[in-house]
């Protein structure tokens, strides 16, 4: 409508193709979002010129569209040209600037380098206290991500203040029945799985998972994501009959919400293919791995942190099968050409 009442060339046709664009690249419809990503790009640059903010926000846009594929390089690029567009027009000490610094920081984290994320991290945070100040949801936010990159290098001595302090603040600026409470909640529970402080974490993946029920219903991706964190949590306590369920309605939900190829229908898949592995369930768990990584390979590439992590999990399977010789199990001419290669690269190097 806006098309037909303004004209294709208009800078408010421009922002609904990006919002558009937006809802795509949540439903991880990539082809589609980049599409009409780099359509607000040029619209931008033709009716604003190559330098305005609209315009950098359009190339953070689609940069963060390529992060989340995995596309590291191009991401990289444009979040720096981003950076360097807000750092001209509206000078190095605006909340937009620490906005761009915390995008390539989380790029970097990402790509696991973490010194070069901790800088930035840092670097944003200082100046988001003192643009402002230390009660504002983008400081919690800011907070959050540092906690987030000590968590993922396991300095979780380091991590923990942080998300607590994050989680304190959000409790207090936008109440305890929010839904970005919920996932803080989410992540420090996840930190005591990660420290195997299974009690305490299964408070608290309870508490946000009845949260994010009320504020957000049952049929959302973040009901399904906490489902999925629930049964991680009982995966690793070896309660896998409890942690069966919750992965597979995790899974259905994923499916409807989000369509049968998206990455979190990839994790969910990987995720309920390592419980029947564990369990020695060989048979069920290798169409689920392999269901995975074809997710996996058409929508993130195999150099994806995501496609690497399956790919392991698969390659460790199969090299459990081979060692308990139950190949007459398993069906896909891949898994068994893989397992025949296994077979003779050991009896060559025996």
């Amino acid at each position: 409508m806006k098309k037909q009442l303004l004209g294709s060339s208009h800078p408010s046709v421009a922002m609904s193709l990006n919002n558009l664009a937006l809802l795509y690249d949540y439903q991880g419809r990539y082809t589609e979002a980049e599409l009409l990503f780099i359509e607000a790009l040029e619209m931008a640059k033709q009716l604003l010129g190559s330098s305005h903010p609209s315009v950098a926000t359009s190339l953070n846009n689609l940069a963060a569209l390529y992060h989340s594929q995995g596309r590291y390089t191009e991401a990289e690029l444009l979040f720096i040209e981003a950076l360097e567009m807000i750092k001209q027009l509206l000078g190095s000490s605006h909340p937009d600037f620490a906005t761009s610094l915390n995008n390539l920081a989380n790029l970097y984290r990402s790509q696991g380098r973490y010194t070069e994320a901790e800088l930035l991290f840092i670097e944003a945070l200082e100046m988001i206290k003192q643009l402002l100040g230390s009660s504002h949801p983008d400081f919690a936010k800011s907070l959050h991500n540092l906690a987030l990159l000590y968590h993922y290098q396991e300095r979780y001595t380091e991590a923990e203040p942080l998300y607590k302090e994050s989680l304190e603040m959000i409790k207090q600026l936008l109440g305890s029945s929010h839904p970005d409470f919920a996932k803080s909640l989410n992540n420090l529970a996840l930190l005591y799985r990660s420290q195997g402080r299974y009690t305490e974490a299964e408070l608290l993946f309870i508490e946000a998972l009845e949260m994010i029920k009320q504020l957000l219903g049952s049929s959302h991706p973040d009901f399904a994501m906490s489902l999925n964190n629930l049964a991680l949590l009982y995966r690793s306590q070896g309660r896998y009959t409890e942690a069966e369920p919750l992965y597979k309605e995790s899974l259905e939900m994923t499916k409807q919400l989000l369509g049968s190829s998206h990455p979190d229908v990839a994790m969910s898949l990987n995720n309920l293919a390592l419980l029947y592995d564990y369990q020695g369930r060989y048979t069920e768990a290798e169409p689920l791995y392999l269901e995975a990584l074809k997710i996996c390979m058409q929508l993130l590439g195999k150099e994806h942190p995501n496609t690497q992590t399956t790919w392991g999990n698969y390659l460790y399977f199969l090299q459990q099968v081979l060692n308990e010789n139950r190949q007459e199990e398993l069906s896909d001419e891949r898994s068994l050409q893989i397992i025949s290669d296994m077979e003779k690269s050991s009896l060559e190097n025996s």
